[in-house]
């Protein structure tokens, strides 16, 4: 039975998985909330500092719909963090996946992603292709549940 009910989980979750490793998306031309950019294309930088409060600085930010713009994630703690971008289903999907496996490694080239060890920064290049509210959060076991989200604006 835990067989099955694992099996069926797998089967209707939009998260690949292979080999110990899994994806924060499948790979894929586009996602529900845009696609994956080229960083060294991006009109804009946007800085995002994570730390061990659990917290994104800043927690909210405003892009234009169609902009490509380059994410900056720096680790300002003492323990891993990531910035993972999506919908709000997407995070919680995976926050709740996360925990029940909390040994599972990374793939390291998630278009949608970056794990920042401490003291380093990732990139993330990203075009959204909507206007409405998305997301980003630390999918870390116990970093999403204690409050580490901030939230996209796309604007028309």
């Amino acid at each position: 039975m835990k067989i099955l009910l694992f099996s069926a989980l797998i089967a209707v979750t939009p998260y690949a998985w292979a080999a110990g490793e899994h994806q924060h998306h499948p790979v894929a031309k586009e996602a529900s909330f845009g696609r994956a950019a080229d960083p060294r294309k991006a009109k804009r930088t946007i800085k995002v500092e994570m730390n061990d409060q659990m917290r994104f600085i800043p927690a909210q930010i405003t892009v234009k719909r169609g902009e490509v713009v380059r994410f900056v994630p720096t680790n300002k703690g003492k323990v891993l963090h990531e910035m993972v971008l999506g919908t709000m289903e997407d995070l919680k999907q995976h926050a709740a996946m996360m925990k029940e496996h909390p040994d599972m490694e990374h793939d390291e080239h998630e278009p949608n992603a970056a794990e920042v060890r401490p003291g380093k920064s990732g990139q993330i290049g990203w075009q959204f292709t909507r206007a409405g509210e998305f997301y980003y959060g630390c999918l870390v076991p116990g970093h999403f549940e204690a409050g580490m989200v901030g939230k996209v604006i796309v604007t028309e």
